[in-house]
Formats: structure tokens, sequence, C-alpha cells
């Protein structure tokens, strides 16, 4: 049991940063290259607004990472299954938030910025099924925000790292929490038999 509670509060601690990269990262989208302007004449492309790093890769996965690094503070028997039991659920949640970042942020990848163009303020890149994304040289159609198509595809491609790492983490203790859940009956039923 120590080593379990020990890997989820390492997973725990590792989570922290992660989500709050996340929040970082889905914030700065919120001012390209720093800018208030854009927020304000509403000219952020459309999946931003879901917040996808801010909420589900940053706020809903402070969920499992809080439970992860608070396990094991009370020893006593009957709250060693209810935290395993805890630690599942909360891992549930964190591949949920974590899968809602990946999502929203590969859709706004695929969809591309609103920006200014020769044509007025459009998405140029929406048709294009994420080609453009291998198209530099096509990134200059974006007149305003300036560099706005680098400044979403860098935030974003952060956000579906991080929304990995997270997912990955999360599965990591689903699988121990299930594991210890099964096997610690038997280990109790071998450590009773042993002694008697």
């Amino acid at each position: 049991m120590c080593c379990s509670v020990g890997f989820a509060r390492s997973l725990g601690l590792a989570l922290l940063p992660l989500a709050l990269c996340c929040m970082v990262a889905n914030l700065l989208l919120l001012f390209p290259m720093g800018e208030l302007t854009y927020i304000q004449q509403g000219r952020l492309a459309s999946y931003i607004w879901y917040f996808g790093g801010l909420g589900g890769g940053g706020l809903l996965m402070l969920i499992p990472a809080v439970t992860f690094i608070t396990l094991g503070k009370c020893s006593c028997c009957w709250n060693e299954s209810l935290m395993m039991c805890g630690s599942v659920l909360a891992a549930v949640v964190g591949l949920a938030g974590s899968g809602y970042c990946f999502v929203v942020s590969g859709f706004a990848l695929m969809q591309g910025p609103q920006c200014f163009t020769s044509l007025g303020w459009s998405y140029p890149f929406a048709d294009q099924g994420g080609r453009y994304l291998l198209q530099p040289e096509m990134w200059s159609l974006c007149l305003q925000p300036v560099r706005i198509v680098e400044w979403n595809v860098t935030l974003l491609c952060v956000l579906l790292g991080l929304a990995v790492l997270e997912f990955v983490l999360c599965l990591l203790q689903l699988g121990s929490g299930v594991v210890n859940a099964v096997c610690r009956p038997c280990c109790y039923k071998q450590e009773y038999s042993l002694n008697a």
C-alpha cells in the first residue's frame, strides 16, 4: 500500500505543473501577441472559447492532482480501500479532462485562427483539413494579428502535448488503483493464512 500511495503522490506532483502550464497556454491564446484588442473585438477563433486548456487540462486536472497528493493521510484500513476508490475516480476525472483538452486543441488546430486577410476577417484555413500546418508559406495570408498562425499553432501543440502527458499519468494511476483494489484482498488472505 505504501508503494502505491507513494506512486500516486508522485503522479499528483507531476500533474500540478502540467495543469498550470495548460492554464497559462490557454490564457495566452486569448491574448495574441499579448494584445487585448482582439479579445475585445471578438476576433478570436471559436474553439479557444471552449477553454480546453483552462478547464479540461487545467482546473479539472487539479482534482486528480490534489487527490493523488493527499492519499494516505489516514492509515486506518477502512480508509485505505476508500482512498484507492477515490484515486480511481479522480483518475477517471483526469482522463476526461485531458481528453477534452486534447479534442478541443485538435479541432482548434484543424480550424486554424480567425484573422484579417485581403478579403476581410475570416478563417482562411478552415476548409483545408489541417493541411495548412504543413504549408507555412500560406501563413502570410493572415495579415492581422501579426504572426497569429505561429502563435496559435505553437500554443495548441503545447496543449496537445500536455494533454497526452496528463492522460498517460492518469491512466497509470487508474491502472495502479484497479490493481491495488483487486490484489489487496488476496494479499490479506495470504497474510491471514500464514499467521494462522
